[in-house]
């Protein structure tokens, strides 16, 4: 099987090509090739389909074998794949999702690609979107978790987030998060972003994914984080905000409703392996 890794903001993933649908276990697929040991490495498995609703069909498998509707940093290195394949022709075009159909920019200097913007879709703070169990919304909560109580808002954009914001303190993202992912205020889980607003266009998140732990980019989560922050007033609603994470900076941008998100893709390796 022929293979690209591909990173966006150090968030990594396996890119495989199945147009003929031939992968039928991808969940076993992904945690086999996503294994930083025993496989490739990476936070998850895309898989490269034919669509009948857009250019080209995206599916993202966790490196646990669960599955995502959506991943910011996966569809930024999707769209740059799809370009330089020549998936789909000229510079916008549209991808297949689990979570709709998202429209793909591509940014070009000196003729190669400097970044992939992408239209996220709309937030949804509805409990029944999001899935909460018996609530209608979290917004600015106070949940208590092993005595420690956290100002949570939780925000589907794409999939679910929660999002909390530092104040006296720094987070153990890997303990707190972890915990918080699992609460049984969530039927499917949430995604947990820890958030540090630096000035007015700017902030810092870290991450902690259900599905593929603490990783060094969330591109929904990113998304997801400014939302929340333009919500309570906490950074300039009139400009881009520039997000800083561990693998890299992501630059977010919301008009009305509607989520843009830009960053950098790259390819890292190309190969083969055996299944």
């Amino acid at each position: 099987m022929n293979f690209y890794k591909m990173q966006g903001a150090g968030n990594d993933f396996v890119f495989v090509e199945d147009f003929d649908n031939k992968i039928k276990d991808e969940c076993s697929l992904a945690q086999k090739l996503c294994d930083r040991h025993f496989g490739i490495g990476a936070d998850g498995l895309v898989i490269v389909r034919k669509s009948e609703a857009a250019n080209a069909k995206m599916v993202i498998i966790n490196a646990d074998g669960s599955r995502a509707n959506m991943c910011g940093n996966a569809i930024r290195c999707f769209g740059k794949y799809v370009y330089e394949h020549k998936i789909a022709e000229g510079e916008k075009f549209s991808v297949e999702t689990g979570d709709g159909i998202k429209v793909i920019e591509i940014i070009l200097e000196d003729k190669k690609v400097k970044y992939v913007r992408v239209y996220m879709g709309k937030p949804s703070y509805n409990g029944s979107d999001i899935p909460l169990n018996n609530r209608e919304n979290i917004i600015e909560s106070d949940i208590t978790v092993d005595n420690k109580t956290y100002n949570m808002t939780t925000v589907l954009l794409g999939v679910p987030h929660t999002i909390i914001f530092e104040n006296e303190r720094e987070y153990n993202v890997v303990l707190e998060g972890s915990k918080i992912e699992k609460l049984d205020l969530f039927k499917e889980g949430s995604n947990v972003n820890f958030v540090k607003v630096i000035d007015e266009t700017h902030i810092r998140v870290n991450t902690w994914e259900r599905g593929a732990g603490a990783t060094l980019a969330c591109g929904t989560g990113c998304s997801a984080s400014v939302v929340v922050a333009k919500r309570l007033g906490l950074v300039n609603a009139n400009k881009e905000i520039f997000v800083k994470a561990p693998g890299g900076e992501l630059i977010i941008e919301v008009l009305g409703d509607d989520v843009y998100m830009k960053g950098p893709a790259e390819v890292v390796f190309k190969g083969e392996i055996s299944i």
